[in-house]
């Protein structure tokens, strides 16, 4: 089902995966993505002649965008801002309330950066936010400790979003949660630790003293954007067909490299790198992912820059493949790409599996 506020992004999606495969000569009459688009969204064929042409799609997609760019950019403050989860001053979050007399589901999103930098603030703004507040889910943003030059290495910053999440489900009837629906997204670092989430054995310490080591870590669907089903270098050399890839800046920190001299792989370091990887923990029993990437399946070598491959949709590729073979539910999106048969976004996804 696609909502009514999620009607414009979904256009564009559809518009721009169609038009950058479409060749000028082709019309609606020749082009099965032409004539899917038309049945869509009738109002594109500007002449009325029944017939969508290129041009017509072209101009209709950028009709749309400069709608969408007019909309007025709505920021309700959280609720609850900078809640403590922790001891530390980046272990915080904001959280937004949905307004229900019954409990709400719950939407974890967590900031990208190359575990190295960004703040929960970067979802104040997206439209992400509001939508889901306007179909009835509540909405947490969280901050977690960064890598600060190797301190605070893996697993930290997953421990502390994990932690984040217990603290949540903990103070669930304080916050009219409904501590069995809780779902994630993020960007890049944020994906990761999302998928890491999703696929790690639950944290809970059923023998801990404390209530909130107590609760649950584990999440009900995931959808990042631009994530890494894996942090080990070896892998990704064998997803690109390429051994010389650059080196990224956020790889030494969170593993805890020195930085200067060479790049050294040590055998502890390896078994971080592995441990680090979500896909390494991925078990049948694990929830359903909606992977989205915004670049398209552009050819890597080493002279890629390291943002061109850790976001690349190859990796989301491969991940689906690993969870395909396991008939486990995974859906792929990305720019050029076949569209996800099932939902057009993953927007419609989270809110599909959350209001159930």
């Amino acid at each position: 089902m696609i909502f009514k506020s999620l009607q414009i992004p979904c256009m564009l999606i559809a518009l721009g995966t169609l038009v950058a495969t479409t060749t000028h000569a082709q019309t609606s009459q020749s082009n099965s993505r032409l004539k899917t688009l038309l049945k869509k969204y009738p109002q594109a064929d500007a002449n009325r002649d029944g017939k969508l042409t290129l041009e017509e799609a072209k101009a209709y997609k950028n009709k749309i965008q400069s709608e969408r760019n007019k909309q007025p950019k709505v920021e309700r403050k959280p609720d609850f801002a900078d809640v403590s989860y922790g001891s530390d001053s980046k272990q915080r979050f904001d959280l937004w309330l949905a307004d229900s007399k019954t409990t709400t589901p719950l939407l974890i999103c967590i900031h990208g950066g190359g575990f190295k930098g960004g703040d929960k603030s970067k979802y104040h703004s997206q439209a992400i936010v509001a939508t889901m507040l306007e179909q009835g889910v509540s909405v947490a943003t969280v901050n977690y400790r960064l890598t600060d030059g190797g301190k605070n290495p893996y697993p930290i910053p997953m421990h502390d979003c994990a932690l984040a999440i217990q603290h949540l489900r903990h103070h669930a009837s304080k916050y009219n949660l409904d501590p069995e629906r809780f779902a994630a997204t993020g960007g890049s670092a944020g994906g990761c630790i999302s998928l890491w989430l999703a696929f790690h054995d639950d944290l809970a310490d059923a023998k801990s003293t404390d209530p909130i080591a107590q609760q649950s870590s584990r999440l009900l669907a995931v959808a990042p954007v631009a994530a890494q089903p894996t942090l080990e270098l070896d892998m990704f050399s064998k997803i690109f067909e390429c051994n010389n890839l650059p080196e990224h800046p956020g790889f030494r920190p969170l593993f805890a490299i020195p930085a200067g001299g060479n790049y050294t792989v040590t055998s502890k370091v390896k078994k971080m790198m592995i441990d680090a990887s979500p896909v390494t923990h991925l078990t049948t029993d694990d929830p359903p992912v909606f992977l989205a990437y915004s670049g398209t399946n552009r050819p890597i070598d080493e002279n890629s820059t390291p943002g061109q491959y850790v976001h690349h949709p190859k990796l989301g590729m491969f991940l689906k493949e690993k969870m395909d073979a396991l008939k486990m539910e995974c859906h792929l999106q990305f720019k050029g790409g076949p569209e996800p048969k099932a939902f057009p976004d993953s927007i419609s996804f989270l809110l599909d599996k959350l209001k159930k």
